[in-house]
């Protein structure tokens, strides 16, 4: 077997109850380089009945470390997924929790980003997980332009 990999992300979705010998299931999202181009999603898997209870408890958003085995499809109908062996909680989600619904809006994370959706209106008020102000988009469809207008800013050295 080879060497495990570790991975820093944030829970993509709610975790699911496993399938096919698994305890549980959930997504990660990974970003090594914090930009969206090289995001990505990855499936993972636990059997391990006790981590995966642990696993069941998590809520998207939460800021993980998860160790394992990357599984690669034999074929091309198969998935690739990341058996995990570890997993530790860095950072709990926003206010309990993302989404988190207030009356008619909705906080929704996307990687290190916090977006306010709020159904009265287009526009999404967005922080950092860190609560720097990035800015608004004045529609949900512009919030990639917004992420990557915020990170040019700051590889320039601008606040």
């Amino acid at each position: 077997m080879t060497d495990p990999i570790v991975l820093d992300g944030y829970l993509d979705d709610e975790t699911v109850p496993g399938l096919h010998g698994a305890a549980g299931r959930f997504r990660v999202i990974v970003s090594p380089t914090d930009e969206m181009a090289d995001e990505m999603i990855l499936p993972c898997s636990v059997t391990d009945p006790v981590m995966a209870h642990a696993v069941l408890d998590l809520v998207p958003g939460d800021h993980l470390r998860v160790t394992g085995h990357l599984r690669l499809p034999r074929r091309p109908d198969e998935p690739m997924w990341l058996v995990v062996t570890a997993v530790e909680v860095l950072a709990s989600a926003p206010f309990m929790g993302a989404p988190e619904t207030v009356g008619t809006a909705v906080m929704e994370r996307y990687g290190p980003y916090i977006c306010w959706h709020d159904a009265d209106t287009t526009a999404v008020p967005v922080w950092t997980e860190n609560g720097a102000w990035v800015g608004i988009a004045t529609d949900p469809s512009e919030l990639g332009e917004l992420f990557e207008a915020f990170e040019q800013r700051q590889a320039a050295g601008e606040t």
